[in-house]
């Protein structure tokens, strides 16, 4: 009976999670659905590759304030419900995002939708970590990740059906509007399912303890830890912890190193790799890019999606080593196999040819660029991609871990806007070189990690520091 108990107990916190993952599914839904429109938003409206990139990258400056202000309303109006306004407020602006009546209005929709996304990416980890029981929160904490590589191969894999029924091209009109607005405005659709999930799941039994309301606090336990857990000792211990935690400021990441911790640079150091090394650029411009190399507009979509699944396989060979062999060790694979991949297509892109103002790629090197774009995704995937995350979440000292984290995630969104507004000018000066540079940042991850990194597996949180 009692396994039995335990096994709906487990189905229970698996939904629960799952539920809250849905923040990071519309991530990366939101963040690579732009990769179909790209160029049907830069036809539509005549703009070049300058600003087109912010187009593209603002949202990330909007994703850095959602992260940066999440965790102050998550305490203030309680996880589920600054769930819900994130839901609320990304359904809005996809709706705004589908019907643009020019650059910067769409731009204005987009800085919406960021926002909503950075505020979830907060949420999810946090509520995750707050109800997950300590012996499957690694496991579960996972989920977050898994959800953005779902959401990025969904959005791929929409556009493409999108571009199917548009006749190949996205600036063609299906259903009344052009392909590419439905692309942006199918956003809504996993909103809408946010909003209903997180109006579906229970409030952290921290929230609730925090906020006076024991007596939910305990009920919730009793779901998500079982009726055998004693519950008094377990509300008692959380309030004694609530009691005892002082929330850490930017004053307690104080340090001799720059005016911050060593700690906290590292920390930074690794957010800020895990962008230059350009991943993101595969999953916002890669239909531009194969494009400008030759490949039909719905078969760029396809390579894109296949981009998508090789990135889903990585995270789950990523889940399924990072206790095992540890994370530095799966760093440095990372490291070494992005070196090489990034390296390899440098040297295919420099064979494009324009002929009559036609790029195209001679069909060996062809080969050779796709492979190896898709080498390095699954490289990233199976390190960087989930590694990183694990580690910001272990590493830092108790005191000064929510502050140490919400840095060192704003150094992300930073960096990733910075790769990802930079990229349309620089491929269009000059491809190879562009991807000589993040073979460049690839192999200097890998002597920062072989210097400065510390292996966290299997030591306790209070050891850190």
């Amino acid at each position: 009976m009692a396994a039995q108990h335990h096994q709906e107990n487990l189905g229970h916190i698996v939904f629960i999670t799952a539920a809250a993952a849905i923040g990071g599914f519309l991530f990366g839904y939101d963040s690579s659905v732009i990769n179909g429109a790209v160029t049907g938003i830069q036809r539509y409206f005549h703009v070049g590759p300058v600003e087109i990139g912010v187009v593209v990258a603002i949202a990330l400056l909007g994703s850095a304030a959602g992260a940066w202000v999440g965790g102050g309303l998550a305490d203030r109006w309680g996880r589920t419900r600054t769930m819900q306004a994130a839901a609320v407020l990304f359904a809005v602006s996809s709706i705004g995002q589908m019907l643009p009546f020019a650059l910067w209005d769409l731009a204005f929709w987009r800085v919406l939708a960021g926002i909503a996304i950075g505020m979830a990416s907060v949420l999810g980890p946090t509520y995750i970590a707050e109800v997950a029981p300590p012996a499957y929160r690694g496991r579960l904490g996972s989920f977050q990740q898994l959800a953005i590589v779902l959401g990025i191969a969904a959005s791929q894999l929409v556009n493409y059906v999108l571009v199917r029924l548009a006749r190949g091209d996205v600036n063609n009109v299906v259903w009344g509007v052009r392909a590419w607005q439905w692309m942006l405005g199918a956003c809504v659709v996993p909103a809408l399912l946010y909003l209903l999930f997180a109006s579906a799941i229970p409030e952290s039994p921290r929230y609730l303890i925090a906020s006076g309301r024991t007596a939910e606090a305990r009920r919730v336990l009793a779901e998500v830890e079982g009726a055998d857990v004693d519950l008094e000792a377990r509300v008692a211990e959380i309030q004694n912890v609530l009691r005892t935690e002082r929330v850490p400021t930017m004053k307690d990441l104080r340090g001799p190193a720059f005016g911050l911790l060593p700690i906290v640079w590292v920390g930074i150091t690794l957010s800020a790799f895990q962008q230059f090394v350009g991943v993101n650029v595969i999953f916002y411009y890669s239909s531009v890019l194969w494009q400008s190399v030759g490949v039909t507009q719905s078969n760029s979509l396809l390579i894109s999606f296949s981009s998508s699944v090789i990135n889903i396989i990585g995270t789950f060979i990523a889940i399924s080593l990072v206790d095992r062999i540890g994370r530095k060790p799966l760093l440095l694979i990372g490291s070494a196999g992005m070196a090489i991949s990034l390296g390899t297509a440098a040297w295919a892109f420099s064979a494009a040819r324009r002929v009559l103002g036609v790029v195209s790629l001679p069909d060996a090197q062809g080969l050779v660029a796709l492979v190896a774009a898709n080498v390095f995704v699954l490289f990233f995937a199976m390190s960087w991609g989930v590694v990183v995350w694990v580690l910001l979440g272990e590493m830092f000292p108790n005191r000064i871990r929510a502050a140490a984290l919400g840095v060192a995630a704003a150094a992300q969104w930073v960096a990733n806007w910075a790769i990802t507004v930079s990229f349309p000018a620089l491929a269009a000066w000059n491809l190879p070189f562009t991807y000589a540079m993040y073979a460049f940042f690839a192999v200097l991850s890998f002597v920062f990690v072989a210097r400065r990194v510390r292996e966290t597996k299997g030591r306790p949180l209070e050891d850190m520091g």
